[in-house]
This record gives structure tokens, sequence and C-alpha cells, in this order.
């Protein structure tokens, strides 16, 4: 009796077994499945303008480390500041800096917010004239009495590595040589060295200034490029449904958060040129920058996208070096 009740549990207990592998087995093949489903979901890319910018200025010092080499004068920028704008401080420390990085010689002229437009148009005139100077900028904004425009229009076309100037501005639409303002000129450089496709893409922009906007919808649609472009901005109807059919997205409309996941279809390109400063209580300054995408939600659907900080930023910086080095070789 003992031996029959031995070998019944002994029976139960294979037989429980088998039901414990088979169970493993429906585990394992549910813990695969769930794996699976996961490696299907795309992973988004950061493109790096640090990174990137980092490289082009490694790049433009070893070109002038050949001028000098070669007797030749190295490349001169002057910035003009009017007044103590926080921002404008901030971003011309930085252009010298980025001068003194890679070799250029740099010369940094302070007026105060008093100096009457005259004033400045006359000092913009005279570093024209300077014989010594590749490159000229004036820091914006100017204060409220100064019309931005005289200015912008007074510097010389040849010194404007801006890219500002109305000839310049011409000569870039008409697909001609011409100092390209450099944040459009940065943004087509990052999709040009991540290889992002631009043939035949459909190309939303999002904000029309003579800054961004503007001239980076002319560079995608030019011959070469051949992007097809739409322009979007606060009159636009149905603008979610617009921005959501395009492959790429350049956000350049000044709104903190302004792109979210519903407006962006699966696999796009983000670029994000917004750089607002928003309340931040938990940093030391009391503030960070965000961009006009609202990052967390939008990147998990895209294949590619620009951090804020660290993607057209510094990008816009180098631009400004690279138009002084041409400046300089003409």
């Amino acid at each position: 009796m003992i031996s029959r009740q031995l070998a019944v549990g002994s029976r139960q207990l294979a037989v429980g077994s088998r039901q414990l592998a088979v169970g493993s087995r429906h585990i394992e093949h549910r813990t695969l499945n769930i794996a699976n489903h996961k490696s299907n979901i795309p992973m988004y890319q950061i493109i790096d303008g640090k990174k990137t910018a980092a490289e082009i200025r490694g790049e433009i010092a070893a070109e002038v480390a050949k001028m000098k080499a070669g007797g030749k004068r190295v490349p001169h920028l002057a910035a003009i500041l009017v007044g103590n704008d926080g921002g404008s401080e901030t971003y011309v420390a930085h252009k010298v800096r980025d001068c003194e990085e890679v070799g250029f010689r740099s010369t940094l002229l302070r007026m105060p917010a008093t100096v009457t437009e005259e004033e400045l148009l006359a000092k913009v005139s005279e570093l024209n004239d300077d014989p010594d100077l590749d490159g000229l900028i004036v820091q914006l904004p100017l204060p409220e009495h100064i019309r931005e425009s005289r200015v912008i229009e007074t510097i010389s076309p040849e010194k404007d590595v801006d890219g500002f100037h109305p000839v310049n501005v011409g000569r870039m639409a008409a697909g001609l040589p011409s100092f390209v303002s450099a944040t459009p000129a940065g943004i087509m450089e990052l999709l040009k060295r991540y290889n992002i496709p631009l043939k035949g893409a459909e190309c939303v922009v999002v904000g029309r200034s003579n800054i961004v906007g503007r001239p980076v919808s002319i560079l995608l649609s030019q011959k070469g490029v051949d992007a097809t472009v739409t322009v979007v901005h606060s009159r636009t109807r149905n603008i979610a449904e617009t921005i959501r059919k395009a492959d790429i997205i350049i956000a350049a409309i000044g709104q903190p958060g302004f792109i979210t996941a519903d407006m962006v279809k699966e696999g796009a390109v983000v670029v994000d040129v917004g750089t607002t400063r928003v309340e931040a209580p938990d940093t030391k300054a009391g503030w960070r920058l965000k961009g006009d995408v609202d990052f967390d939600s939008v990147a998990p659907r895209c294949s590619w996208i620009t951090p804020v900080p660290g993607g057209v930023g510094p990008m816009t910086r180098v631009s400004l070096l690279l138009n002084t080095l041409k400046a300089a070789g003409r």
C-alpha cells in the first residue's frame, strides 16, 4: 500500500513538474514577446550640436594655423555692444572666447545705451573702412531709439558676417555666394553632417522671422537640397495638422513647448531653434533654457531630434566663425 502511494505520488510530482515546465515555457514565451515588442519601439537619436560645433572649431583652428604658417594675417572679427543687456553681454563674451579658441583676433567695442543712432552709424562706417578687419557685427537688440534696419544696412555687405544685410539676404535667396545668417547656416550644416535625407522630404518650418524661418525655408528649397517646404506661423489654419505631415520640423516660433507629441508623426526629424529662459527655482540661476519643442513627449516619436541647450545654439556661434574665415579669404 505504501509503495503504491509512493508511486502515485511520484507520478503526481512528475505531472506537476511537467506542468511547471510548461508554465515556465509560457512565462518565457511571454517574456520574449514583451522583449520583442519593446525592441520594435523606435529609439530617437540626438543631433548633437555641441559636439559638432567643437569638431568644426577644430577644423577652423587647423585652417588658421596654416594661415599663420604661411605668413598670412589671421581673421579679425569686431563686435559692437550697445548698452549692458545681460543676454547680449553673455552672447558677445561667448563670441570673443570662440575667436580666441580658433586663433582669430577679436575686438569688442562698447558704447553706452544713450549713444545716438548717428554716432553708432558713424562708428560702423569707420569700421567698414578698416582694412585690418574682416567681419563686423552689431549685437542685437539695440535700444529703442536706434533703428536696427538702418544699422544693418550701414554695415558693409563684405563684412556682414551675421548675414543680415539685404544684399546678402538677396544673394542667398538667388542661390549666389553670400554670407548666410548664422542660425539657418548652422541648421543646414547639422542636417548635412548627420546625413539627414532632404531630397524630396516634406519640411515644415514653424515661424517666419527674417533671421531664421524665412532664410532656412529658402535654403531647404534650393536646387541641390530639393526639400519640399511649407512655412507655418501664427495665422496658419489647422497648424497642428500641417506640422503632423512633416518628415522634418524646424521649430523657430519662440514659444516654449509649442510643438507637442500629437503634432509629430512617427519617425520625424525635429530641429528645435527655440531658446527661451523660463523660471526654474530648483536651479542656481533660477532659470533654464526651454525650446519650442516639448522634448520629453516629442522625442520618443522622433528618429532624430536636437536638444535645448546643446543643439542649434552652438552651431549658430560656430557659423559666425565660418563666415569670418570666409571673409578673410576674400
